[in-house]
């Protein structure tokens, strides 16, 4: 006989019963958990105590089998009450995002591109280098467009909060051991109804026409592309915002760019959305002001400048397209290829125009496979006497991919690209980079 063991055993089984937790003011949830939990331990008891007693003549495994037959009723009682709880709306929180792995070959015919240059990472057009001597390759590979949210909403509110990270910067290690990097806000916004306030896409952007590239923006140099904090009022297909105001200026006879920071009024974009069974289609403008304060003293200037875009839908296939300029549209166009302006002799500021367009095709061989087609192109009008003959004249790209669904959440894609840029002294160079790239969204 095992008197010891079962003895120890019946005395754990009469503290378990002792400690019970009250449940007159709980939760019917909580409650649930709790007896669930309770029925778990005490079924291992028992079976560690039928395992120990063999040839025990004692017998207590019946009354704790009575117990158990107790709160399993219990249980399903609380089961049938919650089903016939009526839910009511209340707080909903979501988590997603997706993890992003790249290997791309890339190779430049105008010279070598610098370590931790963000050409290195993804298709930047004014970052391609020009009038080198001799071409270059190089292998590089990262997950930084991993990316991840938190959303929160009150639908009986009309309330919604959003925070979006990824870790496209490249604060915080290299690639010596550890390749470290540091989340980065992308989106950070409340919503209440109609009414946006925070950090989100430039108004001025339409996201939707963006074309399905493994590259971190596809046809760079013609894409409206910017995130920054505003205050967004939507009224049915209108749009209207107040958004953060920056200016990027080339000084007098060109040198490196000048990031302002001095704005004593913000942007102002308003924007029109279509949509119909062929498709949708958004125009949207901008009006801004760019400023400088410096020896010379403060020079303000006016801008004005139009986005057009769309999709149109070709049974399960599609069409995507975008078309932008306007004088001083800089840093919202092509990620800031041409800057908003140009300083002249005396220091006043003079907008430069510039224009950029692409057209995308997407195509389905199957439910599994599908390719985007891509062409894209920027044109600058520089005043060569006072920006130099440094600056970027014209750019253009082609991309083509090819994407294999293997399932609902994971995919896999190759893609090529061909990027060239130009500056006005003539001088070229371009890039040919093949990019393979896996996507498990969750």
């Amino acid at each position: 006989m095992k008197m010891p063991g079962l003895k120890k055993l019946v005395a754990a089984l009469c503290v378990a019963g002792m400690t019970m937790p009250v449940w007159a003011d709980a939760d019917p949830s909580e409650r649930e958990r709790a007896l669930e939990q309770r029925v778990a331990d005490l079924e291992r008891m028992v079976q560690q105590l039928l395992a120990e007693r063999e040839d025990d003549s004692e017998d207590p495994a019946p009354q704790v089998r009575a117990e158990l037959d107790e709160l399993r009723t219990e249980v399903a009682r609380l089961d049938t009450e919650k089903a016939g709880q009526v839910i009511r709306p209340g707080t909903n929180f979501g988590f997603g995002g997706f993890v992003k792995h790249d290997m791309m070959y890339s190779r430049y015919s105008g010279g070598s591109v610098a370590p931790q240059n963000i050409l290195r990472d993804f298709y930047v057009a004014g970052a391609l280098p020009v009038g080198g001597e001799s071409s270059t390759t190089d292998f590089d590979t990262h997950a930084r467009e991993t990316r991840f949210f938190f959303n929160v909403e009150r639908p009986e509110d009309g309330l919604q909060g959003y925070i979006e990270f990824d870790f496209s910067s490249r604060t915080g290690g290299d690639e010596r051991l550890t390749n470290a990097t540091s989340p980065s806000i992308r989106h950070m916004f409340v919503r209440w109804n109609n009414l946006l306030a925070g950090q989100h896409w430039s108004t001025f952007q339409n996201v939707g026409a963006l074309p399905e590239n493994l590259d971190f923006v596809g046809p760079a140099e013609s894409t409206i592309f910017v995130r920054q904090a505003q205050i967004r009022y939507t009224n049915g297909p209108w749009q209207f915002s107040l958004e953060n105001p920056e200016t990027t200026v080339t000084p007098f006879g060109g040198g490196g760019r000048i990031v302002t920071d001095t704005a004593s009024v913000p942007d102002f974009v308003l924007r029109y959305n279509h949509s119909a069974e062929w498709g949708s289609f958004v125009a949207a403008f901008l009006a801004r002001q760019l400023g400088i304060d410096g020896p010379a003293g403060t020079s303000r200037e006016t801008s004005l400048a139009f986005s057009l875009s769309g999709k149109f839908d070709i049974g399960r296939n599609d069409i995507r397209w975008m078309f932008s300029g306007g004088s001083g549209i800089g840093r919202y166009l092509g990620l800031n290829t041409a800057n908003d302006a140009v300083l002249d002799a005396n220091g006043n500021l003079d907008a430069i125009d510039a224009y950029g367009a692409f057209l995308s095709y997407r195509h389905f061989w199957s439910d599994q496979w599908r390719s985007n087609f891509t062409l894209s192109g920027f044109r600058a009008d520089n005043e060569t006497d006072l920006t130099g003959m440094g600056v970027t004249k014209r750019a253009e790209s082609a991309h083509v991919n090819l994407i294999y669904q293997a399932n609902s959440r994971l995919r896999f894609g190759a893609e090529y690209i061909y990027g060239r840029r130009e500056i006005e002294s003539g001088a070229s160079g371009n890039m040919n980079r093949l990019q393979f790239s896996t996507i498990y969204a969750f």
